[in-house]
């Protein structure tokens, strides 16, 4: 009988590839990142939570993000790098395992007139084509679709040379645009109220002109009174036609006035080049008033809104031109495009029907692609570029989301954790900035960062799996199962604001009374109408004090101090205590150090190579001149004021010699936002998403208003934060305030005194009062999604 011998064959050892399988941060020192090293699984979905202000952001988008990024630009040459931005190194000691990043950012959309949901998304570019190609009857190339295209054309002598001689041809050309003439593809056209801009009684030297900047006896006024066009003594009301004209709308002309030379030009055309070319946020106060005094917008009567030309509009596949695809809900759409039978052009159908699929799967079928990028909400702008990145077949990527459920409704956040886990689960790398708890729950790795916010921040408190954080000893370990119980008795109303036939956008007629006096909570799906009933229906203005989604604007000259309007009575307060000018006191004024202007730091521009800042030798970075310095208050100079914390500058300002009632106040405010960690001069650049946020609401609580209309003030907000706000809101509603809040979060519909609900669904499915009453009547009735959420939230 032989013997058979049985040799286990040995395992192959592992390839050297497969061992990277971690992203490896070490001495990170973004910001206010201490030291931070930490090791991130790959393959993976990881939340990165903690206070907001903790850190979160710097960690991910200012350290792997940005650095990912800068290696990606370095593969490119040096010429195409000197189109890009030119970005620097982290300060990180180590970063290893990078793979490619993919952003997915809340930076709003541009506001500019003419960008499209269809534009930023392609899927204007591919219906332009499509139309191009199907469109009865033809007109042109794609270009002929375009809004952003004017049509021109041109002839002339041109000299070529040939065979040695110089041959003289003539050359004509011309483009058919799609641009409407009429409004120049903006869909609005402005008219200016002549009665705004020069009272008719008086005459030029008696100060007709009532624009800003136009009065008092300056340049402006008197480039119009000594042009010669006209007598400056005589009432306009009383000018010929042709003096009229020249006064209002006269061709620039060149001439001198006083001895310089200066252009003339007629009041209406400077006022809209100087004034209503500049967009609306950026301008001062007095301006903006101005502007939205003497301007109203209208529907362009020639295109009637939809920015086309009539021959744009004329061409049809079958009885819709592109003008009617672009206003149609992107769900209806989808289905028009599905219906479509041309060989011809299949595989622009295939991508067109696969863009227009991914806007209904994320949740935005809703929108129609001629809707404004400009209005959309920060949740709804993040899910847009979000788009681009379903379908795609790209695997071992790096997809970056901050805060990806902003502005969805707890039943939409489940089906944006699907999507997070079915990119997961193509092999990509998932990284998630988040604070709602139904998104943390999902993830396979959490990191939190903490303790607190600012330099109190910056460090990883805890690491591991969602049931481990849950059970942990950290702030959102703590807060995770915070719950805000219903209210036993609610406030009564001190009276309601009607609102009859409200009918923007996707509202159907709706009447419904908001009371006053109380907390009202607007809620419903993302896209069934509450941004619409309430924004449309309660204007800002006399009275009512709206803080909205829209960013905070600021350079790296501004800071909390100069935002919030604290430095203009600290400057005073100095000033008067040292008996010199308050311009001395500003770093963008006469007290800013002479070497770097005021900005405490030098910049060395290096071409398509990353800018090196030094900090400023002569000021060390203070920002101010060595004299300015001298100068005290309280036994502190300037310098030493914008480094204090909120808190340590409220307890400073608040008694003895430098006690300043007015900087107090704003300092009390921003205490109350609890930004009370944050230092008076940190650059308004650094900080976070929910701070700027909070800073925004600290700044309009001090206007004048008795309705405040908030939208979304859980913003960026950590659980343990919106305790905090919901205090605030009940300090503003007990000081005599009503107080109307569009909110998803459960914590804050739970705490108000009355609900009002929109629905059933999203767009021409929305748009419905579905429940009125108090948060404990709408758990009873479970009627609506909300309701069931709700009922879920409070366990009812």
């Amino acid at each position: 009988m032989g013997m058979t011998t049985r040799t286990d064959t040995p395992s192959p050892a592992p390839h050297g590839a497969d061992s990277h399988d971690l992203i490896r941060v070490h001495g990170a020192r973004v910001n206010n990142l201490k030291d931070v090293s930490i090791a991130i699984p790959k393959r993976r979905l990881t939340v990165f939570t903690g206070v907001s202000g903790s850190g979160k952001s710097s960690l991910v988008f200012g350290t792997i993000a940005a650095e990912s990024q800068r290696l990606i630009n370095e593969t490119y040459s040096a010429f195409v790098q000197g189109f890009m931005p030119a970005l620097a190194r982290p300060e990180v000691d180590v970063l290893e395992g990078l793979t490619t990043a993919i952003l997915v950012d809340q930076q709003r959309m541009g506001a500019d007139p003419r960008s499209t949901v269809g534009t930023v998304t392609d899927a204007n570019a591919m219906l332009r084509i499509l139309f191009s190609r199907l469109g009865k009857p033809h007109i042109g190339s794609p270009k002929a679709f375009s809004f952003n295209v004017a049509s021109i054309s041109g002839a002339g002598a041109v000299t070529v040379e040939r065979g040695g001689q110089s041959v003289k041809e003539r050359r004509s050309f011309s483009i058919t645009g799609g641009m409407c003439p009429r409004c120049e593809g903006r869909g609005t056209v402005s008219d200016i109220d002549l009665t705004q801009l020069y009272d008719g009684s008086r005459s030029l030297s008696e100060g007709a002109i009532t624009v800003p900047g136009y009065t008092g006896g300056g340049w402006n006024s008197r480039l119009y009174s000594e042009s010669g066009f006209f007598d400056a003594d005589k009432p306009i009301r009383a000018f010929t036609k042709k003096e009229l004209h020249d006064f209002l709308y006269r061709e620039p002309t060149r001439m001198k006035i006083a001895g310089i030379n200066m252009t003339y030009e007629g009041l209406v055309p400077r006022i809209q080049k100087s004034m209503l070319a500049k967009d609306r946020e950026g301008m001062q106060p007095h301006i903006r008033e101005f502007v939205d005094r003497a301007v109203t917008f209208t529907t362009c009567p020639e295109c009637d809104g939809t920015r086309l030309t009539a021959g744009a509009r004329s061409s049809k596949i079958g009885r819709i031109s592109i003008a009617d695809a672009c206003a149609m809900q992107i769900s209806d759409l989808a289905e028009w495009v599905r219906g479509l039978d041309e060989p011809s052009v299949a595989p622009l159908l295939t991508a067109l029907q696969q863009s227009l699929d991914s806007f209904v799967e994320i949740g935005l079928g809703y929108l129609a692609l001629d809707r404004p990028a400009g209005t959309l909400s920060g949740g709804e702008a993040q899910r847009v570029k979000m788009i681009r990145h379903l379908g795609s077949s790209l695997t071992d990527v790096t997809y970056v989301f901050d805060e990806p459920t902003i502005g969805l409704h707890p039943h939409d956040i489940e089906r944006m954790n699907g999507l997070l886990l079915r990119l997961r689960d193509k092999g990509n790398t998932v990284l998630v900035v988040e604070h709602k708890p139904e998104t943390i729950s999902i993830a396979d790795h959490v990191v939190d960062l903490g303790p607190g916010a600012g330099t109190a921040g910056g460090t990883i408190c805890f690491e591991g799996t969602f049931e481990e954080l849950r059970a942990g000893d950290t702030v959102t370990g703590r807060h995770l199962d915070d719950r805000a119980a219903l209210k036993e008795s609610v406030r009564k109303p001190t009276g309601f604001l009607e609102i009859r036939g409200a009918t923007a956008n996707n509202l159907h007629d709706v009447d419904v009374d908001i009371p006053l006096g109380v907390l009202t909570v607007v809620t419903g799906v993302a896209g069934s109408g509450k941004s619409s009933l309430v924004h449309g229906s309660i204007p800002p203005g006399d009275g009512v004090v709206s803080v909205d989604q829209s960013p905070i604007r600021g350079s790296r000259r501004s800071n909390p101090a100069t935002y919030t309007g604290l430095l203009e009575p600290i400057r005073k307060a100095f000033a008067k205590a040292n008996g010199v000018k308050p311009a001395l006191f500003s770093a963008n004024s006469e007290g800013a150090c002479p070497t770097c202007n005021g900005v405490g730091v030098i910049y060395t521009d290096l071409a398509m190579m990353a800018g090196v800042a030094s900090p400023c030798e002569e000021c060390e970075g203070k920002r101010f001149q060595a004299s300015v310095l001298e100068y005290r208050l309280g036994g502190r100079d300037i310098s030493e004021v914008l480094a204090m914390s909120v808190a340590e500058a409220e307890e400073f300002f608040g008694t003895g010699e430098a006690r300043t009632p007015a900087a107090h106040a704003v300092l009390g405010r921003l205490a109350d936002v609890g930004l009370g960690y944050l230092t008076l001069g940190q650059p308004l650049p650094t900080l976070s998403g929910g701070e700027r946020q909070r800073l925004k609401l600290a700044t309009h609580m001090a206007d004048k208003g008795g309705v405040y209309v908030l939208d979304e003030p859980t913003t960026g907000l950590h659980l343990a934060d919106v305790e905090q706000l919901l205090g605030l809101l009940d300090r503003l509603v007990d000081s005599g305030k009503s107080v109307i809040v569009i909110e998803h979060h459960q914590a804050v519909m739970a705490h108000a005194d009355w609900i009002v609900d929109l629905g059933p669904g999203a767009g021409h499915d929305g748009g419905r009062i579905v429940f009125e009453g108090t948060p404990a009547d709408l758990v009873d009735a479970r009627s609506t999604l909300t309701g069931e959420h709700l009922a879920a939230y409070v366990g009812g």
